[in-house]
């Protein structure tokens, strides 16, 4: 009796799963109808099971969730409520549940470890998450032990262990040595997974002092580094010379050879062990072993094989790494370590147990009253789950009685369900290795019907083709749906129409006569509602003259048609594509309304021109093959295509072959190279001919492979150089037998194309693959992982079936078989398909933001769990945008930008981001349907970087001695500007650059006066901007003092040697300390800040570097642009800075700047130019205004000096110069002297005159050039610097000035 009531309680149990699957509602996502109906609360978004925080931040736990109205939220701390109100510290978002504990104020974070849950609650139930256990991340110091140094002999084998500090989570274990440089691992060195460093055996260079383990924390971002650990190994030859040394020549002495041995294993020990995994994690064992030589490990399972595709073998194969493992690999594992001396073995005895995972999870239920319906929680691990329940999270024992539920061990029943039963059940599953917890709803909804497809919605298809008019619906009860057409039409019905689940209406073959106004009513008990809907069915597109095969002589003119027939409603375009590409950019092409021309062809024009005709509803093409030939010789040999074959003759028919021949037509002067056989289908598609095969043009029979149901004819086409002849006349008709059919639809694929259903396609058999009359096919599906037995349909010939009423995305076995008249196919194999995809639930967790630099950042986020993606997992989007600029406060339009991230990856890199910005970002998970909810907006902000050059830099208003200096701040700051940085440096005329002068000036100067400059010199300036992170790219600008033209003497170049004043001091050298302790640093040194100072043929490379000591530089450089390899020069010792010479005036370079040494790293690249070259500033003496008065002065005193002469020879009589001159008593020669009266006082005055023009006229820097020519009998002083020498009276003199170099 008790079993005769336990098959009707099943039989009750399914009938009523049945009835819920018909008539439970989905309600649409169609955001209006969500905001109007009532919802019982839904957990959207909780922080994971297992929450490890920064004990050094806030610590957040999210608890977001949503509902009509909107849920209420509390919290319980280890069982307990936890009243958020009276602790200062621990505040709630608003509109959420998610709660913030303020750490980084005054809070410990050890005083909020527990068990947190978090309860959403509105009128219409409670749903409740998972346990969060809070626990902080602890990164404990490594204790001090006093380190012996190893002294071991070759050969010998060594383990270093590493023993690190216990963290949670575990650190990340690896040896370096002192230079932060990772210790070369191979077969007979490497790390095992408890961090020990173990030598199957030692050599000589393995002797050193700095093996050193490392702990990484990344959870607090920390290293940590135990003491350096010695190691010296003894080499037998050193041994024996030490052992001679201290023994006499009678001892005898001498340390045993390095001696080979046979394996030993270090770890595991012993010939045993056990190893208990969970199900879906990753399983790793490991074998090390000592010998020498070095043993080879090998892995192998006891009685069965390793997975394929899930096996991989890491550390040099001493690491067999399993992953998803699952129940089936269970079993024993054996790692043999072998050398040329022996082996040895360890069996590792493998158990997979398995956390509790779902196989049927509860589903929401939205009912109208008086339904029924079922929730379902079904969940499998090992040890087998137990399964409770809860109501609004109560244990359902002692919660509120409802006669309308029914608890049946894992499934509760619901009969004639009332308003007041809506509620949120949990369903718990656990054992000892895990818990799952679900909330599903039942939500009892009394709803009139609504419409969601927009009023008057047009429909435009091709006649002959399917068209579906939507009527997305909904109400509570579910609305039956019923179409007319037209005004007062009938409802239809019939085969010509489909009406689906969703409301949709189709048209399998829509035409003409369908066009008008559709109609769709929905009605249930509380009410009715209809709309109307429009469609129109246009005419097809057809080329009625297709383009034709041509051939062309080189040179010539052709023309391919292509006209058209289009429904006048629609508007066509025609495209011409050459063999699927792009017409070539040539004028010789014409494209005309109806043709395409092509003039002066030549033998690149030969291929396949296709003419493509589109509309906004549907699309055709046609092709034809241009052919182009030699123009004809002469005499003109005619070459063209061959003629046809005629005379075909069938043979040897057979069930499945036929031997056909034929008799080859006139080649046409150009040899056969093949002939192609082509057969019809009089039975199944009668006028289309099909390729078959093709023979060499040797051959004139071949023998065919038949197929069973096909009425054959075949014909022959001859192809040679030319092209293919017209094809024969067609063989006799044979006509093949019926038979099972050979082979099943292929491409067999299972995709949802909704929440609740599975649609299964297939590509469909030709007619000739159905061997028989009366195609169908047997479709057949099961929920996989569920003892479910096949359900199967049998098809007319289509292509799809669609399985309504499914789980959302579950997997499914799905398989179609052909059948015809005379049998089935062959069983066909099972491909896996899933039912139809929804929008993910969650949004990622523990989204943190890790800025790198100053323009990239790296976003974490905790992955979501998979079953709440609901779909097929493409990836993660990041959306990211700049709030504002920190150094502008402006805002501006925010652009969003998108970063997509595939599969399963839980960080990205955010690059291209701005200096010292303030941004936003948030991350959703995308599944095939679309994106899942948001996570909460972080904020985070970029430091400063170096700024970007000085808008401008103008130089004004020169004088003798000053230069004003105008510019413009940096378009982007990139921070807070600290200073400016001038250099300068004077250029003479041979281009050479004079001391460079530097000045630090504020950053909230716009201006500067340069005071105490040359004059008629040209400087060089280098201009730009300094925030607390470096300089940024310089600008450069020349100018010149303006020319003393005024008779000052000023300063020669040099004179000096500075300025009289320091405007501004420059900033103190900072030095900083090294911390015991490290943040995680980047693993590899930097070198940034590449900064250059160019001249016309060289320039000053500078640059800061992070990293080791010691580091050899290079620079490349090359021109900018160029496609060249880079030229690179050495830097001598460890200097920051290089002079590049040799340089093209006026060009553009790019350069960086690398260390030897450091796996190829170099700088980002800079952009310099040199300057432009200059002609040298040649002066043109005579039309300056200094020359010309000295000029005249000198004429004056010339015709002074003429006038005196002529007036002493008058008195004294005419006689030579020389004469007088020798007389030295002569009275007349005497005022020549300095203390004679006449002649002295014109001395007096004219010396006077020349040292007062050379001092105060003549600029320092110039000699002028003077050449004249008299005649005079008496000499000038030397004291002028005008050269003045003696001369007869017949003779001249030449006065000299140069310009001073």
């Amino acid at each position: 009796m008790m079993k005769k009531r336990s098959i009707s309680a099943s039989k009750a149990s399914l009938v009523l799963f049945l009835c819920q699957m018909i008539s439970a509602l989905d309600v649409p996502l169609d955001s209006k109808l969500l905001e109007e109906l009532s919802q019982p609360p839904t957990i959207t978004q909780q922080s994971p099971k297992d929450y490890i925080v920064d004990p050094r931040e806030n610590i957040v736990i999210q608890c977001e969730a949503k509902g009509k109205p909107p849920p209420s939220f509390s919290w319980t701390r280890n069982g307990t409520h936890f009243d958020i109100d009276k602790d200062a510290q621990v505040t709630m978002k608003p509109n959420s549940g998610t709660l913030v504990i303020n750490i980084m104020n005054g809070g410990k974070a050890e005083a909020y470890e527990g068990v947190y849950q978090c309860t959403a609650r509105n009128e219409r139930g409670a749903a409740i998450s998972n346990n969060i256990v809070i626990r902080p991340s602890r990164s404990p110091l490594w204790t001090k032990e006093k380190l012996e140094p190893n002294q071991v002999r070759e050969g010998d084998s060594l383990v270093l262990h590493c023993r690190p500090p216990v963290g949670l989570p575990p650190p990340i274990i690896f040896w370096m040595d002192n230079a932060f440089q990772r210790l070369p691992q191979s077969e007979r060195v490497s790390q095992g997974l408890n961090g020990d460093l173990y030598f199957s055996n030692v050599q000589p260079e393995d002797t050193r002092e700095d093996y050193i383990c490392y702990a990484r924390f990344n959870h607090t971002q920390t290293i940590q580094q135990k003491q350096p650990i010695s190691v010296k190994v003894f080499s037998m030859d050193s041994l024996n010379d030490t052992i001679a040394a201290n023994l006499s020549d009678t001892d005898i002495y001498g340390a045993k050879p390095v001696t080979e041995r046979q394996p030993i294993l270090l770890t595991p020990t012993g010939s045993t062990s056990t190893k208990v995994e969970l199900r879906g994690n990753v399983l790793l064992l490991e074998c090390i072993a000592a010998g020498l030589p070095t043993p080879v490990i090998r892995w192998i399972k006891e009685g069965g094989e390793l997975p394929v595709n899930r096996t991989f073998f890491e550390n040099f194969k001493k690491t067999l790494k399993i992953i998803d493992v699952s129940e089936a690999d269970s079993g024993n594992y054996k790692c043999i370590a072998r050398n040329m001396l022996g082996s040895v073995h360890h069996v590792i005895s493998v158990t997979v147990k398995a956390a509790p995972y779902w196989i049927t999870a509860p589903r929401n239920l939205v009912l109208s009253p008086g339904e029924d319906g079922t929730l379902i929680c079904r969940a499998n691990g090992n040890p087998k789950p137990n399964i409770s329940w809860f109501a609004n999270g109560v244990p359902i024992a002692i919660a509120p009685e409802d006669p309308s539920r029914k608890v049946d061990g894992d499934t509760i029943i619901f009969s004639h369900v009332q308003e007041r039963s809506s509620a949120v059940y949990q369903c718990n599953a656990s054992n000892e290795y895990g818990y799952l917890l679900a909330n599903a709803f039942v939500n009892v909804l009394a709803e009139p019907p609504r419409v969601l497809t927009p009023a008057n919605k047009l429909y435009q298809v091709i006649a002959d083709s399917p068209a579906l008019l939507d009527c997305a619906y909904f109400g509570s009860p579910k609305p039956e749906i019923e179409w007319f057409k037209g005004v007062k039409g009938s409802i239809l019905r019939g085969n010509e129409y489909v009406f689906h689940d969703n409301g949709t209406l189709e048209i399998p073959v829509a035409q003409k006569d369908s066009t008008g106004t559709y109609t769709c009513v929905a009605r249930n008990e509380l009410g009715k509602v209809q709309n109307e809907v429009r469609l129109e069915v246009k005419d097809p597109t057809m080329i009625i003259k297709q383009p034709e095969y041509k051939v062309i002589q080189r040179y010539g003119q052709v023309s391919f048609e292509c006209i058209i027939k289009h429904d006048s409603t629609l508007l066509p375009t025609v495209i011409w594509l050459k063999d699927n590409d792009e017409l070539p950019d040539d004028e010789r092409f014409l494209v005309g309304k109806d043709n395409l021309t092509i003039v002066n062809v030549t033998d690149k024009d030969d291929g396949t021109y296709t003419c493509i005709v589109n509309t906004t509803l549907d699309s055709v093409s046609a092709s034809a093959v241009l052919t182009v030939v030699a123009a004809p010789p002469t005499p003109a040999i005619i070459y063209a295509r061959p003629n046809p074959p005629f005379d075909l003759e069938l043979t040897g028919q057979l069930e499945r072959s036929v031997e056909l021949s034929w008799i080859p037509g006139d080649e046409n002067n150009s040899p056969i190279k093949n002939f192609v056989i082509e057969y019809e289908d009089g039975l199944h598609e009668p006028g289309v001919w099909h390729y078959q095969t093709e023979v060499p043009g040797t051959q004139t029979t071949v023998q065919l492979k038949l197929s069973p149901y096909v009425n054959y004819s075949f014909r022959v086409i001859a192809v040679n150089e030319i092209g293919r002849s017209q094809p024969s006349e067609p063989s006799e008709q044979y006509l093949t037998k019926s038979a099972n059919p050979d082979e099943n639809p292929s491409n067999v694929q299972g995709i949802g194309s909704e929440p609740d259903n599975l649609v299964i396609t297939w590509e469909s058999l030709k007619g000739f693959q159905s061997n028989g009359p009366g195609l169908q096919y047997k479709v057949s599906w099961r929920q996989k992982d569920v003892d479910d037995e096949w359900t199967s349909v049998i098809v007319a010939n289509v292509s799809k079936y669609i399985v309504s009423g499914t789980p959302t995305f579950v997997p499914y076995e799905i398989k179609v078989q052909a059948l015809n008249d005379l049998g089935y196919a062959p069983e066909p194999s099972e491909v896996i398909g899933h039912s139809g995809e929804d929008l993910p639930m969650v949004a990622p967790g523990n989204v943190q933001v890790h800025v790198i630099n100053s323009t990239l950042a790296k976003v974490h986020w905790d992955p979501v769990p998979l079953k709440t993606v609901r779909g097929h997992l493409q990836g993660y989007k990041v959306y990211y945008w700049k709030v504002q600029s920190l150094s502008r406060r402006s805002r501006r339009h925010v652009e969003k930008k998108i970063l997509t991230f595939r599969g399963n990856k839980t960080f990205g890199m955010l690059p291209g981001l701005e200096p010292y910005s303030s941004y936003k970002l948030n991350v959703r998970v995308v599944n095939g349907k679309g994106e899942g909810p948001a996570s909460p907006d972080k904020v985070f902000k970029t430091p400063e970087g170096v700024p970007s050059s000085p808008s401008f830099l103008k130089i004004t208003n020169p004088t003798l001695d000053s230069l004003t200096l105008e510019w413009g701040s940096p378009t982007h700051p990139n921070g807070v500007l600290t200073s400016y940085i001038l250099k300068f440096q004077p250029i003479n005329n041979t281009h050479e650059l004079g001391p460079l002068v530097e000045i630090r000036i504020p950053a909230n100067e716009s201006s500067l006066i340069l005071k105490n400059l040359n004059y008629s010199t040209r400087y060089k300036f280098y201009f730009n901007a300094q925030t607390s992170v470096g300089s940024g790219s310089q600008i450069t600008e020349e100018a010149v003092t303006i020319m003393d033209e005024a008779g000052i003497l000023r300063p020669a170049v040099g004179a000096g040697k500075g300025y009289s004043e320091i405007l501004f001091a420059t900033s103190p050298v900072m030095h900083t300390v090294r911390p015991t302790f490290y943040k995680v640093q980047p693993l590899y040194p930097r070198i940034r800040n590449v900064t250059t100072a160019a001249a016309e043929t060289y320039a000053n490379i500078s640059w800061e570097y992070e990293g080791p000591d010691h580091a050899n530089f290079y620079v490349e450089y090359g021109v900018a642009g160029s496609k060249e390899d880079w030229k690179k020069e050495i830097v001598n010792g460890s200097r920051s800075f290089f002079v590049l010479k040799g340089l093209t005036p006026g060009t553009a370079y790019k350069v960086r700047v690398g260390a030897e040494g450091l796996s190829g790293f170099r700088s980002s690249e800079d952009v310099f130019e040199t300057g432009p070259a200059m002609a040298s500033r040649q002066i043109d003496i005579a039309t300056q205004g200094w020359f010309i008065g000295l000029m005249c002065a000198v004429a004056l005193l010339i015709l002074i000096l003429l006038i005196v002469c002529f007036i002493r020879r008058n008195k004294g009589g005419k006689y030579p110069v020389k004469e007088k001159e020798d007389a030295h008593a002569d009275p007349e020669i005497q005022p020549m002297k300095e203390d004679d009266g006449t002649f002295g006082e014109y001395r007096d005055r004219a010396a006077a005159a020349t040292s007062q023009i050379t001092e105060d006229i003549l600029a320092p820097s110039l000699q002028p050039s003077i050449t004249a020519v008299t005649h005079f009998p008496v000499c000038l002083p030397h004291r002028t610097l005008v050269m003045m020498q003696c001369f007869f009276e017949d003779k001249g003199y030449r006065v000299s000035l140069e310009k001073k170099k």
